[in-house]
């Protein structure tokens, strides 16, 4: 009998110690919790700013629904591996998850996501329509765009003022051209840039190619990298890298903030400007020459939020998206690094009163563009971004490595 108690007592404590530590965030605040709860939902999210912002805003949404939310916070890569093992369950373990746009291709050939139309979700008019593109499969949702990250040009108030620009100025790549040689000849750093991995470089060079008006798939999702357009823009960016050097993401934002460089590409989610800091940032103009049209230049990394389709709580899901949609809770999380896809947010006199960047975001949101829908993105970067390097560090031509690069691209899409 006595062993039988002693048993008793410790699986009470064992329980009471789990049900409060599971109503403890990680830094071991008050987190809702009822052990009635009408539902418990289990979310696979991208850690950093992104996760932040939702665990921010989640807990009036438990209250009010008295549902308890369970979050796991993962890194890009361990966040794709879990999506992609839980959907090969008949039963899934997460019930709303982030997704990146460049996952989209494959997790709709697998039918990963739930059809959020058909739980009677649809998206509205106050979201930037750029931004939903690639929400649809056909008519119905199956992605929020949540988190507008966008490519930003960073820069140095002082290192422009100094090369005779003002931000409404630079309005052409001929622009930041003219700046980071001035710069360059100050003996000082002009334009910085991310060449640590394949992906990273293609990324920052991205915008520029963009606003030369070529891509690196033609309208059919096949290669072009090979195109007189293309070869332009690597040309353009080699004589912008050729004024300053190749950084990491913390190494890239320091230099600019410390008047060390002038200028690079950079995301909303890595800096928030103030008043009298040294760095700030504005929208990418599109244009190429001063007297060019513009073009979407501006690169979606924008984290959208769905339902799985493997879910077992896929009703409370929906509740908990259209939530974490609303135009109202998205624009509070603009205090804790939230960046929404949203006009209402963007626009707000008082939003821009106290975070004036914000203007700079929804331009760049406007004129924003998805990277290529297609599942062979990883291995079509990779490609790219080796070729790009060898060009780079002057290994190969220009000519040489696009022609190469076209070649290996062509016979990946075959396989």
């Amino acid at each position: 009998m006595l062993k039988s108690r002693k048993f008793l007592v410790l699986a009470s404590l064992i329980s009471i110690t789990f049900t409060f530590s599971s109503c403890l965030n990680k830094a071991g605040s008050k987190h809702y919790c009822s052990s009635n709860s009408r539902g418990y939902l289990k979310l696979a999210l991208r850690s950093g700013i992104y996760s932040d912002v939702i665990k921010k805003s989640i807990a009036d949404f438990e209250r009010e629904k008295d549902i308890y939310c369970d979050i796991v916070e993962l890194s890009e890569s361990n966040l794709y591996n879990t999506l992609v093992d839980n959907a090969t369950y008949p039963e899934g373990q997460y019930d709303l998850c982030m997704v990146d746009s460049s996952w989209m291709a494959e997790f709709t050939a697998e039918k990963m996501l739930a059809n959020l139309s058909k739980l009677g979700y649809e998206l509205d008019d106050d979201i930037i329509p750029a931004t939903k593109t690639i929400c649809y499969q056909g008519d119905d949702v199956y992605l929020a765009p949540y988190y507008g990250n966008v490519t930003i040009l960073l820069y140095n108030k002082f290192m422009i003022k100094e090369a005779g620009y003002s931000p409404e100025q630079i309005t052409s790549l001929e622009d930041l051209l003219a700046i980071s040689k001035f710069q360059k000849k100050r003996h000082n750093l002009g334009f910085v840039f991310r060449g640590d991995t394949e992906n990273n470089t293609v990324v920052d060079f991205l915008p520029i190619l963009r606003a030369r008006g070529a891509w690196v798939v033609d309208k059919n999702n096949k290669p072009s990298v090979n195109t007189d357009e293309f070869r332009q823009a690597v040309y353009m960016y080699k004589s912008l890298i050729q004024t300053g050097k190749a950084a990491v993401k913390n190494d890239l934002i320091a230099a600019i903030a410390n008047k060390s460089a002038a200028l690079g590409i950079g995301w909303p989610g890595w800096y928030t400007p103030i008043r009298n800091s040294s760095m700030d940032y504005i929208a990418l103009t599109g244009k190429y020459r001063k007297d060019s049209e513009p073009n979407n230049s501006n690169i979606y990394g924008i984290w959208g939020i769905g339902i799985p389709k493997n879910s077992m709580n896929k009703e409370m899901g929906e509740e908990l998206l259209a939530y974490l949609m609303d135009k109202n809770v998205q624009k509070s999380t603009i205090q804790f690094g939230g960046v929404p896809c949203r006009y209402s947010s963007l626009k707000d006199e008082e939003v821009l009163k106290n975070y004036p960047q914000y203007a700079a975001v929804c331009k760049a949101l406007e004129s924003g563009v998805y990277r290529p829908v297609m599942q062979e993105w990883t291995q079509f970067y990779t490609i790219l971004g080796k070729k790009l390097k060898l060009i780079i560090d002057n290994k190969i031509s220009v000519t040489d490595g696009l022609d190469e690069a076209q070649k290996e691209l062509e016979e990946l899409q075959k396989k």
